[in-house]
């Protein structure tokens, strides 16, 4: 009991945080009647049904099958290692980041050690946590503190992608580059992949979920409709994808929705972050994200500013620098140490030399776009 206990708490850490920052805050100023008001329900009903299509998306194995026709072959060490880094930032714009390092790690990991690059596993699943973060902040469903900010700013389209566009376009180059810099050693990639895992049916069913998703998320259908055709949808023709879905995440939104709303209620607490949201917002995001993680960041500090154009920015450049920062880099870490002589520590000195460079840079751009 006590190691599934302590189990659980290394794994949802973010949510355990969540928890008691929302218990703690109700206790000293809030109200338990107000709790399901201070809930952005729509943010909730849209993650689920995005978390529910795209699991089934994965499920079906259309993913996997088509990266395996991109890798697999006589191919170069740099064809290798540019595909596997761009499976993952193209991919995360439509299917989330998480989502896309879950499908596409293993598969780079299975390329590499079958052309004998083992040496190799590093620096790309380095880069494509990097990949995934910055592909996926590029529309409003590809991060989920984009989703939220979205939502709750009830931002436009265009206002959403001239904000970010000129970031994913940068991750983009500095991306390339880095794939450019292995070598053009070649060798033969062979992965095998069950036939019987591709399920065409299910994948087209849940692209329509997800299509229908996408139309609530840019408010073409109401929310409340989708969802009522989501829930019976699945139950008819795919139940198990229910337990596919990232729960412990819409329960971190909801705490950080309770923590949020009760520290409104809290007037040193408002004077204090208001102050800082309102001298430096873009700083105090970013810096913000490497504590408690970019997502509970936008949900915390949205409620102390107007200025979403800053916050977002800087809760999705804040996915870089410290691997707490997003749980997409958790995710990539996760991954790698289940691979046969991994170390936590080349791992770490790859991700902090990679990821700083990556963040100066993107601070840079937004110093020479919106400051200067």
């Amino acid at each position: 009991m006590l190691d599934r206990l302590i189990t659980f708490l290394r794994k949802e850490a973010v949510l355990c945080i969540a928890f008691v920052f929302a218990c703690a805050s109700l206790s000293v100023a809030g109200n338990l009647s107000d709790v399901p008001s201070y809930i952005d329900w729509r943010v909730i009903v849209l993650l689920f049904c995005l978390m529910a299509s795209v699991a089934g998306m994965r499920k079906s194995g259309v993913m996997l099958r088509m990266a395996n026709a991109l890798v697999a072959g006589e191919r170069s060490q740099r064809f290798v290692a540019l595909a596997l880094v761009m499976l993952p930032f193209f991919a995360s714009m439509l299917v989330t980041n998480d989502v896309a390092l879950l499908t596409f790690t293993p598969i780079a990991i299975l390329a590499l050690e079958a052309a004998g690059w083992r040496d190799k596993i590093v620096r790309i699943v380095v880069l494509q946590a990097i990949a995934a973060n910055l592909g996926g902040m590029v529309t409003p469903f590809g991060n989920p503190q984009n989703l939220f900010i979205f939502t709750t700013y009830e931002l436009s389209a265009a206002d959403f992608f001239f904000t970010l566009i000129p970031f994913g376009a940068l991750a983009l180059v500095l991306l390339a580059v880095a794939s450019l810099t292995f070598s053009k050693e070649r060798s033969g990639v062979v992965l095998k992949l069950d036939d019987s895992a591709i399920d065409v049916r299910r994948f087209a069913l849940h692209v329509v979920l997800f299509a229908l998703s996408v139309c609530a998320v840019m408010r073409v259908l109401p929310y409340e409709w989708v969802l009522l055709v989501m829930l019976p949808a699945l139950f008819v023709f795919d139940r198990r994808i229910f337990a596919q879905v990232d729960y412990a995440l819409l329960a971190t939104f909801a705490c950080f929705f309770v923590f949020s709303g009760n520290m409104a209620h809290m007037p040193a607490a408002q004077e204090l972050l208001g102050s800082l949201m309102e001298g430096h917002p873009m700083l105090v995001s970013l810096l913000t994200s490497q504590v408690i993680s970019n997502v509970p960041a936008a949900v915390l500090l949205s409620g102390f500013t107007q200025n979403w154009h800053s916050l977002l920015v800087g809760v999705d450049l804040g996915g870089l620098g410290t691997p707490i920062a997003s749980l997409a880099s958790l995710i990539a870490f996760r991954l790698y140490m289940h691979t046969r002589g991994a170390h936590a520590r080349a791992f770490m000195k790859e991700f902090a030399v990679a990821n700083v460079v990556a963040l100066v840079l993107m601070v840079v751009l937004y110093a020479i776009l919106f400051v200067v």
